[in-house]
């Protein structure tokens, strides 16, 4: 006669994961997560499971940061007009206003960095 084994079956897991969070794709989206986790060696659910607890999202601006993208915007028009007057007037006249235009570009990038 022959002994059943009593642990026969799946082995209990050591972390066992209680809640179950539903969560809606496209197809696009979907695909492309598969993709991106096809990419790491992991399931969709593992990558989506990784990236909601270590990844990182990137806020939207706020409205400190839109008012120097602004200010960097009206800018390029002011560079424009550089360019225009090293044509017109030569280089010297140009590489002033240019020094000035790039000092004030610094000063935006810093407060970003603060």
């Amino acid at each position: 006669m022959q002994q059943k084994n009593k642990l026969a079956g799946r082995p209990a897991k050591v972390v066992k994961k209680e809640i179950r969070a539903a969560v809606r794709f496209t197809k696009a989206e979907y695909f492309i997560i598969r993709q991106k986790a096809n990419k790491a060696g992991i399931t969709a659910s593992c990558y989506i499971r990784e990236i909601a607890i270590n990844g990182n999202v990137k806020s939207r601006f706020n409205e400190e940061e839109r008012q120097f993208v602004r200010q960097l915007i009206g800018m390029a028009n002011n560079f424009n007009q550089v360019a225009k007057k090293a044509h017109e007037e030569g280089l010297l006249k140009a590489m002033l206003l240019f020094e000035t235009y790039r000092q004030q570009v610094d000063d935006i990038l810093k407060s970003f960095k603060k």
